[in-house]
């Protein structure tokens, strides 16, 4: 036995009457859509009911499964006492998932719990579940229990996390276990202005990307997205969809996109996928391996186009992890690397998440040349909010090297853009916050000041805070 069914499901709490009181009524297409695969579900009466969510434990590097017998919640912060769950867990398949993941050194296991309460992305998904089942019973259809499994996402990869997906199949497998796949997820939460979280135009893109992918069962458009249109979109399901899609592997399905609106400026996508044949049967569907390919050639692609700038970056560190020691400037580097002075960050991102950033606001070195290696090192090494970065993860990083320009006071906030100027807020006694202009999910001026001024410890209505700006040449 193995995964016969997986749904790919919203969580909005409201569409719970209890919480909606209503409001539900206008997303009525995602109510059907979600009563249609809950009845599915209940229907093929599976052992085990395994939930992805992202609002469980989260960490940037481990995927967490919950431990223990059980766990219990309710919509209580939404207002509501009387609905919620008490799910028994399946702790023998928890328990092969942990011993898999160590076999494949998988980083993904039961450690670090911080809330054993169900979340609303599992709670939401299962209020509708186990209202099939009670529509069953009262039919006179004898139902038998089934046991949940609950795992969060992480700053992992895509491939990581399809990985995990394919563990929940194996493991199935071995266990002899039915497996009803749920992944818990909200597209884009920025497809209208008057929206709670605003709007962005990647919003849109975001949620046809994904409901084509839904559509068409082709699963590689999931492991692919761009980061930095996920992030410009506010994406929630993403990475559990991508578990999903694991569970999945070579596996061919009959897919099915029951619904998507997004009324109230987040958006909603209810999808099922039945399997029309044995499990693993697909060779054709082996998206993982397929994501492998496209990542190797993207990432040559990557450093085909690297600039002088940031080719020294990337060298400068590599040769730090890998030696020990500093990188001596390469011959032949432009003339303006060696004759300018002034001061720039480096950033390292890994699967579309920030991975180091160091820089300096003014220069500090002989050259830019200089500063860009020294920085390079202190961003792979020294950011404090990282552990260092190791020899392994080198392939996988990718580096922005932005030159800064001289900065320049600024009277008022008119003056500020955050696409185009970098701000400096700084105090009277030396605290200062900088922040670069055009980053992804920074779209006013009071964020990019917020934003700023907590980096150096200040608030904005302390007496003589100053503010510049500043331009940047971005090398990417």
């Amino acid at each position: 036995m193995s995964v016969v069914i997986a749904v790919a499901v919203p969580h909005p709490p409201l569409i719970v009457p209890g919480v909606g009181h209503g409001r539900e009524r206008g997303i009525q297409s995602t109510v059907d859509a979600y009563r249609e695969v809950a009845r599915r579900i209940a229907a093929l009466q599976p052992d085990t009911i395994v939930i992805s969510s992202p609002h469980t434990a989260m960490y940037l590097d481990y995927l967490h499964i919950a431990p223990g017998p059980g766990a219990r919640g309710t919509f209580t912060q939404f207002g509501d006492t009387a609905d919620g769950s008490y799910v028994a867990y399946d702790e023998e398949l928890v328990a092969e998932l942990c011993r898999l993941a160590r076999g494949e050194d998988l980083p993904a296991g039961t450690s670090g719990e911080r809330e054993p309460d169900l979340d609303w992305g599992v709670l939401v998904p299962l209020h509708f579940i186990q209202l099939a089942y009670d529509e069953l019973r009262a039919a006179g259809t004898e139902t038998a229990p089934y046991r949940v499994v609950r795992m969060g996402i992480s700053g992992l990869s895509p491939l990581q996390h399809y990985r995990m997906g394919q563990l929940v199949a194996r493991a199935a497998g071995r266990l002899g276990r039915r497996v009803a796949y749920v992944a818990s997820g909200d597209l884009s939460h920025k497809l209208a202005a008057d929206g709670p979280y605003g709007f962005s135009p990647d919003g849109p893109v975001f949620d046809r990307l994904t409901c084509d992918a839904f559509e068409s069962g082709d699963f590689l458009a999931l492991l692919t997205a761009d980061p930095g249109l996920c992030e410009r979109a506010a994406e929630c399901g993403l990475r559990s969809f991508q578990i999903m899609a694991g569970a999945l592997d070579r596996t061919p399905v009959e897919a099915e996109l029951l619904s998507h609106e997004g009324p109230f400026g987040v958006g909603y996508g209810v999808a099922c996928f039945s399997p029309t044949g044995p499990a693993g049967s697909d060779p054709d569907r082996a998206f993982g391996e397929k994501y492998e390919a496209w990542h190797a050639a993207d990432m040559e692609r990557r450093r085909a186009g690297e600039d002088d700038l940031v080719s020294l970056a990337r060298a400068s560190l590599e040769h730090r992890v890998r030696t020990g020691s500093r990188l001596p400037l390469p011959d032949g580097l432009p003339t303006d690397l060696l004759s300018r002075r002034a001061g720039c960050f480096v950033s390292l991102t890994k699967n579309g998440q920030l991975r180091g950033c160091i820089g300096t606001i003014a220069p500090t070195r002989s050259s830019l040349a200089e500063e860009i290696v020294a920085n390079a090192v202190s961003a792979g090494l020294h950011d404090p909010r990282f552990p260092p970065v190791t020899a392994d993860e080198l392939p996988e990083l990718v580096y922005d090297v932005d030159v800064l320009g001289e900065p320049e006071p600024v009277d008022s906030r008119e003056g500020l853009d955050p696409r185009r100027y970098g701000v400096i807020v700084s105090a009277p006694d030396g605290r200062r916050g900088l922040l670069l202009p055009d980053l992804d999910g920074v779209d006013t001026v009071d964020e990019q000041l917020r934003i700023a001024a907590r980096k150096g410890g200040i608030a904005l209505s302390e007496e003589g805070v100053a503010i510049e700006r500043f331009v940047v040449e971005r090398h990417r």
